[in-house]
Order: structure tokens, then sequence, then C-alpha cells
């Protein structure tokens, strides 16, 4: 199982590295600020049955529950 996961920020284009936890699930989705930017981001986690794991982010406003 991964620790760890990247994702693009949008608004800036760099590359963040962020921790997984599966206590919150399998499928998780949360908004984080960019660590090089300060903008919002909707982070979204998925894990397999096999461990891996895909992530990726959108921007805020462009979310859509």
């Amino acid at each position: 199982m991964q620790e760890e996961a990247t994702y693009v920020c949008d608004a800036c284009g760099e590359e963040i590295v962020i921790p997984i936890d599966l206590t919150q699930g399998h499928s998780q989705s949360y908004v984080e600020d960019c660590p090089v930017c300060c903008r919002p981001s909707v982070i979204h986690v998925e894990v397999d049955e096999d461990g891996n794991v895909e992530s990726w982010a959108e921007p805020e406003q462009d979310y859509h529950d």
C-alpha cells in the first residue's frame, strides 16, 4: 500500500505530495489549499482492492458533488 500520492495543482502546475489515510475510506474527496500558490483544490483519492492509489485535483469552483 502506498503511503503517499501526488496531484498537479491546476492553478500553478506544481506537483504536490499528499499522505494517504485509509481510515478515511477507499474513495475520498476533500478541499486542500495548494502549499505553493494557496489556491483551493478538491483532491480526489481512490484506492482499489490491490492497494493501488489514484489521485487527482480539480479547482474548487469547478467541483460538483
